[in-house]
């Protein structure tokens, strides 16, 4: 079946599980809990599907855009009032990986934020190993330009046709230490090595804001690239460094004050291309199609996963 935007397809690729569980534990960037999240094989047709393990009765959310409930500082999705945060990292390395059938069960609200980026998750892929699965994977095969624009924050996403699937992503901070930048990827195949290692980031300036919000409460230089841009009095950094537990350093030096150096210079942008893919995941099925986003955020992820996860609604329906 087709419509104006796109044409919904079995495509020669089969379906992906893992071939075994695994487990990676640590700090949630947000609630600061010790977390522990197990990543388990399932059955064809599936889909991607988180459990709280703690809660009572142990309540099963299904990882599509439909039920994401908060963008904040990361993708939240929900089943009533059960809600499992900053599910992005994790979620963008299945898609990566093919991985479109699979069980995590998580002990909390939030999934580990590990180093901050998605590489954890990709190296214990590669470790379990992929099986394949003799069902056949559907995938949205886009045929005519599908876009949104935020009115409000200047930001886009557009995808338009194309033989496979690529992601171009622009940022802009208006940041003297954080350039506008470019983040590419031309193919999915090239994630592993070009896109996973890069790490969530957040500038000084928000930092405060963030924890009367309650949120960043498991934040440190381990875990995040930290960007001093905005010069502060001596007494206010050393304040906020002292609220955030580091060190502190001389007020009028700005730059990056996270404990390892940059593995690219454009990986901020990285990352966010690596959240978009996240957010996109959560279509629930593989897109093919040029995606060129300005400025992406969690935000208008979702509403352009929600407007392209409706169009496969209305072809089922239809």
């Amino acid at each position: 079946m087709t419509n104006n935007y796109n044409d919904r397809r079995i495509s020669m690729q089969r379906q992906r599980t893992l071939k075994d569980s695994f487990s990676v534990e640590g700090k949630g960037l947000h609630t600061g809990l010790h977390l522990h999240a197990s990543f388990h094989p399932t059955s064809e047709n599936f889909g991607i599907k988180i459990q709280r393990t703690d809660v009572m009765d142990m309540p099963v959310i299904d990882v599509l855009a439909e039920n994401v409930c908060e963008t904040q500082r990361g993708t939240v999705v929900c089943n009533g009032d059960v809600k499992v945060s900053t599910i992005e990292h994790a979620i963008a390395s299945l898609y990566a990986s093919g991985i479109w059938n699979c069980l995590i069960k998580i002990d909390g609200p939030e999934f580990p934020i590990l180093d901050g980026s998605a590489l954890p998750y990709v190296q214990e892929i590669l470790r379990t190993g992929i099986r394949e699965q003799d069902a056949e994977q559907s995938e949205l095969i886009v045929t005519k330009p599908i876009s949104f624009v935020d009115e409000h924050s200047g930001s886009s996403i557009t995808i338009e046709p194309a033989d496979k699937f690529s992601v171009c992503v622009l940022t802009d901070y208006h940041s003297p230490v954080l350039p506008a930048s470019e983040a590419f990827m031309d193919d999915i195949s090239h994630f592993n090595d070009t896109i996973a290692a890069s790490r969530t980031f957040v500038f000084v300036r928000e930092i405060e804001p963030l924890l009367k919000l309650g949120k960043i409460k498991g934040g440190d230089l381990d875990n995040a690239i930290v960007i001093y841009d905005r010069m502060l009095s001596q007494d206010s950094l050393d304040r906020l460094a002292d609220l955030i537990g580091v060190e502190h350093i001389n007020a009028e030096q700005l730059g990056y004050l996270n404990h390892r150096p940059l593995v690219w210079d454009n990986e901020c942008a990285r990352h966010k291309l690596l959240d978009l893919l996240g957010d996109l995941a959560l279509i629930g099925m593989p897109v093919v199609g040029k995606v060129t986003a300005t400025r992406p955020g969690h935000t208008i992820n979702n509403k352009f996963a929600r407007i392209v996860r409706q169009t496969i609604l209305n072809q089922t329906n239809s």
